[in-house]
């Protein structure tokens, strides 16, 4: 009990803290067998998705020294050798011993550092003395050359044997690992076993329950070590990385903190049809942080049912100069109701034969053919121009860290423009119309159109995509 009102009273303040700082230590390794650039790039982007971490990477381990090292909260080593130069190895003993958090997995619990060499394919006792003698003892472990193996490749379960320890509490008792199974370590009695899991004798395993995650005491530091993590791969099973994060987090502070509720995702409905579109579209909805997005391919597929309780922004990408009246209905009832509307490239053709919709929501209007009142509009796919944020428009939060691009998309001349927009980008190209990004003239919904997205180009570009990411969170209301 006093260990979760300690918690109670600390989780507050561990949520507000500032992010774990932690050095990935990583570089040559033992390839082919481990891939250290892969599983080095998966473990970062882990971390840093969780929103806990901040991380800097050395793949030169050579450079280790007291001074590197000084300010991190932990040191996650991706590397199992050759040795390292005494200095480097004894600041990183001295780090630990002095309180630094360590972490590390599965290769680590072997090679150069034990005093192996590689002879005949497989991994044997090295010369005498040969070997670091702290590491050992820092992790807490050890495999002797002759017992080094595992099972054959596969996906198996692993077990929390402690659910009272800060890195497993609350943790479902087991989680799916795809993954080696090593077996025959022997542990220092100092370990803290975590989870375990059983080796099959008849996918070549021991036919006993063989340690998969542990923690250590190595002077004031605290260590954590898993034997799991052969390959990226492995690091996609959702149990590993999060019994990695909250190892490291232990590591670093003998705390986990409880994760912030997520936030609600923005629900967005990308309608297309009626036009082409480069397939890099896609990855750019992927690219949209906090966005679950959904695909119609047809205004039919989109607007047949209502959508107000559905989605928060309907993103159109689509071209179909008329809309009939059932699928009006509906998204007229989504804007009435205050929702949010990106408009995109050739979706400025769209619904020719409602006026509301070009005069009173979106703002502007290309027509493709010549109508009473109307000249038909111009484009040149292709063409490279400047398109600049309006000035004194600068600061909107649908501008927010885009400034100026440069483009290669598609320029559009005679379009018309709704009284009450608000131009927040512009371009002096002499073949497009000065208005490129706009707010929709309604009062209701917010709205916004985008004239570029013809491209692959423009939908890889990162001003452009910041700009949609921008677009899609005030319309949806998350920003002011």
């Amino acid at each position: 009990m006093r260990t979760v009102a300690l918690w109670m009273m600390l989780a507050p303040a561990l949520l507000a803290a500032p992010p774990v700082k932690v050095l990935l230590v990583t570089g040559s390794s033992d390839e082919p067998y481990h891939h250290w650039r892969e599983t080095s790039a998966t473990l970062r982007q882990m971390l840093e998705q969780s929103g806990r971490f901040s991380v800097w990477t050395m793949d030169e381990p050579r450079g280790l020294s007291v001074e590197a090292l000084r300010g991190y909260d932990a040191v996650l080593l991706d590397y199992n050798g050759p040795r390292l130069p005494a200095a480097a190895e004894s600041a990183l003993e001295e780090y630990v011993r002095n309180g630094g958090g360590f972490a590390a997995f599965h290769q680590a619990c072997y090679g150069a550092f034990f005093g192996m060499e590689r002879r005949e394919g497989r991994w044997q006792t090295g010369p005498a003395n040969s070997g670091w003698a702290a590491f050992p003892r820092m992790i807490g472990a050890e495999w002797e050359p002759a017992k080094i193996g595992h099972a054959r490749r596969a996906v198996f379960t692993v077990d929390w044997r402690q659910n009272g320890h800060p890195v497993s509490q609350g943790l479902a008792p087991s989680f799916v690992a795809n993954d080696e199974l090593y077996h025959k370590l022997t542990l220092d009695s100092s370990v803290e076993v975590l989870a375990d899991a059983m080796s099959p004798k008849d996918n070549g395993g021991t036919e006993q329950r063989e340690p998969m995650i542990w923690v250590n005491r190595y002077g004031k530091g605290r260590v954590f070590f898993t034997t799991l993590g052969h390959d990226a791969m492995a690091w996609y099973q959702q149990g590993l990385r999060d019994a990695m994060t909250r190892g490291v987090e232990w590591a670093a502070t003998g705390l986990v903190a409880a994760p912030e509720p997520a936030p609600k995702p923005i629900r967005v409905l990308a309608v297309t049809g009626g036009h082409t579109y480069p397939k890099e579209f896609y990855a750019m909805l992927d690219s949209l942080n906090g966005v679950l997005w959904s695909h119609a391919t047809s205004q039919a597929e989109a607007f047949s049912r209502p959508i107000v309780d559905r989605y928060d922004v309907v993103l159109l990408h689509d071209m179909a100069e008329g809309l009939a009246e059932p699928l009006r209905v509906n998204l007229e009832a989504f804007v009435d109701a205050g929702k949010g509307v990106v408009s995109l490239h050739h979706a400025i053709v769209d619904y020719t034969d409602w006026p509301w919709w070009y005069e009173e929501v979106t703002g502007g209007k290309f027509f493709v053919k010549a109508v009473p009142g109307h000249p038909a509009g111009k484009y040149h796919e292709g063409v490279e121009f400047l398109v600049t944020p309006v000035k004194g428009r600068e600061d909107h939060p649908v501008l927010r860290g885009v400034g100026p691009l440069w483009v290669n998309d598609e320029a559009y001349r005679n379009m018309v423009f709704a009284p009450g927009i608000q131009v927040l980008m512009e371009t002096s190209f002499a073949e497009n119309d000065r208005p490129v990004v706009y707010l929709g003239p309604g009062k209701t919904a917010r709205v916004v159109y985008i004239q570029l997205g013809h491209s692959a180009h423009t939908m890889g570009n990162p001003g452009f995509r910041r700009l949609v990411q921008n677009a899609v969170e005030w319309t949806a209301r998350k920003t002011n």
